[in-house]
């Protein structure tokens, strides 16, 4: 369903972009591959044989490999209108739990990785280079992985308190067809204080599995980040590029960005939330980049998944806008009152999705920043200035911004805090 929904919302300027790119061409020399749902019949069969409920199984360290993302805690308007009358009774705050699940298993990929090889011009001389063919393995697998419908599983949030050792349980799930599992709990802690974060794990993963949760007051600035080639070299206007700075390279951060984004940190102190096109299974690979070279936040990745490797480069590149100003809206619901910066870069929609939620939240989205992508192939159409005029056409000139380079951005940041604390 999520698929049919991808193609349906994909733009004609996506559609020529995505030849341009020769992504057509790409994805349809890419290997097919058995479908991700094969694993769940095959699940249910030896649930079966085992004599275990067929509606649903619990997670299982041993045959079960789990993921769950770092989130943020927020508090509903009426929420803050109850805590605030009953000050002495602990806040409730809602989070929502994003975990994958897939199944424990060491197929042969060997295929896929001479495939990848094949088209980065490597075939015939991974040999040579072991650690380029082991980067490949590692990076392409969790797309490979068979993933666990109607899995259920327990996550433990601890208290907030020092002095209160009491650990809450809640259950989750079943995954969905997709082995995913997107569910919203409310959670009673006693924060009062901004972007704190406690650690929270899954219940029989030997506290293996875990997550990081941000507490995110109501009023405050907020960061929303768009990662390939806006934070990270992704080359994403370019099937072969991101193909290439995927699987072979070690990823590598836009020039100055790391040190921008140090600067935002200490002017404006915001909760940071970066969302990508990128498919769910690079969550782990994404999730180290962004601790290396960035300040932690919460993660969205597209909650979908393909039956073919080729739909790996369909997530970059069908459906983009509606994909993001889908997202955005939902992050708008949980931090309604947050001052909102938002960065992006004119390789995919983000222009465009950015726009749409300006016009419809102009009081919460403050500044837009749109990094102009020159040194990669098929961007001309796409770095027109006419693009960028028509895209934030009737938006404030002050409110949107394209660049090239970060130090261009210091000194609107410098008036944003001026801003702030004038208002």
């Amino acid at each position: 369903m999520e698929r049919l929904k991808q193609y349906a919302q994909e733009k004609p300027a996506e559609v020529k972009a995505r030849r341009a790119g020769r992504f057509p061409l790409v994805e349809g020399k890419l290997p097919t591959r058995f479908p991700r749902t094969a694993s769940g019949i095959w699940s249910t069969v030896s649930t079966v044989l085992r004599g275990k409920t067929t509606e649903s199984q619990p997670y299982d360290h041993s045959e079960n490999i789990v993921w769950l993302f770092d989130n943020v805690a927020y508090q509903q308007q009426q929420q803050q209108a109850d805590s605030a009358a009953s000050s002495s009774e602990p806040q409730r705050w809602q989070v929502e739990v994003v975990a994958c699940a897939f199944v424990q298993g060491h197929n042969d990929i060997s295929k896929y990785i001479a495939s990848i090889a094949d088209h980065l011009g490597l075939d015939g001389k991974l040999g040579d280079n072991s650690e380029i063919q082991k980067r490949i393995e590692q990076r392409l697998r969790p797309l490979l992985y068979s993933v666990a419908p109607s899995l259920t599983m327990n996550i433990k949030i601890p208290s907030s308190s020092h002095r209160d050792s009491r650990v809450h349980h809640y259950g989750l799930g079943p995954t969905n067809s997709d082995g995913i599992i997107s569910q919203t709990v409310s959670t009673p802690h006693r924060f009062t204080t901004d972007r704190v974060a406690l650690t929270s794990h899954l219940v029989g993963s030997q506290n293996t599995v875990a997550m990081k949760t941000t507490f995110a007051v109501p009023e405050g600035w907020l960061v929303i980040s768009d990662i390939d080639d806006s934070i990270k070299v992704t080359q994403t206007s370019d099937a072969t590029g991101i193909l290439r700075t995927t699987f072979a390279e070690e990823p590598r951060p836009i020039d100055g960005m790391p040190d921008f984004y140090k600067f935002v940190e200490r002017q404006l102190q915001p909760v940071w939330v970066y969302l990508s096109a990128s498919p769910y299974n690079l969550y782990q690979f994404l999730r180290e980049f962004l601790n290396a070279y960035y300040h932690p936040g919460t993660l969205i990745l597209r909650e979908n998944s393909w039956h073919d490797l080729g739909g790996f480069l369909k997530s970059y590149s069908m459906g983009t806008q509606a994909y993001k100003a889908d997202r955005i809206d939902k992050i708008h619901g949980w931090l309604p009152q947050r001052k909102v910066l938002c960065v992006g870069d004119s390789t995919q929609s983000d222009p465009e999705a950015y726009a749409e939620l300006y016009r419809k939240y102009p009081a919460w989205i403050r500044a837009i920043y749109i990094r102009k992508v020159t040194n990669i192939p098929n961007m001309e159409d796409k770095n027109a200035e006419s693009r960028f005029e028509k895209a934030f056409d009737g938006i404030p000139r002050n409110v949107w911004t394209v660049f090239e380079h970060p130090e261009e951005l210091y000194k609107l940041v410098d008036g944003l805090k001026i801003n702030e604390t004038t208002a």
